[in-house]
């Protein structure tokens, strides 16, 4: 009789363990607006960190830009004996000169753009240097601070 009394003691507290799991079944509303709460406060965390990580980044990218074609004007002026001009502009570089016969190719393969999709600028004789290979930054449009800023060989 006493095995009796514990199995339907255990099956008991089974039955009482299975109507106590059915009413947790699921998230209430109130647990999925926590989450997703949480969820944005993180996004917004992480948004706030990496943005100005890259524009960082966008800035160093014209700066190592601005680097190759200031390379390639100086290759450009070691064949020719002189830096091409502003009427030339920097097409020029694409391909090699008729005066260097031993070259076959340009001093750089394309002509990239800047990181805000805007060509690159170039003047000689330059404004704050030699000659002057620049972005106009983010906006387009010559001086700005910041991301606006322009960015040139000179600095």
């Amino acid at each position: 009789m006493k095995v009796f009394l514990a199995i339907k003691s255990l099956k008991d507290l089974f039955d009482r363990k299975k109507q106590i799991l059915a009413k947790d079944e699921g998230f209430s509303l109130i647990e999925l607006m926590v989450v997703l709460v949480i969820m944005g406060l993180l996004t917004s965390i992480v948004v706030v960190v990496a943005l100005p990580g890259q524009d960082k980044a966008l800035i160093t990218k014209a700066n190592a830009d601005i680097r190759t074609i200031s390379q390639a004007v100086d290759l450009y002026r070691m064949d020719t004996l002189r830096y091409p001009s502003t009427e030339d502009g920097l097409e020029v570089l694409l391909t090699a000169p008729k005066a260097a016969s031993y070259r076959t190719e340009g001093y750089i393969r394309s002509m990239p753009l800047d990181p805000w999709g805007n060509p690159y600028y170039y003047l000689y004789p330059g404004e704050k240097s030699t000659f002057d290979v620049f972005s106009l930054g983010a906006d387009g449009r010559r001086g700005g601070e910041g991301l606006n800023q322009d960015i040139g060989n000179w600095q």
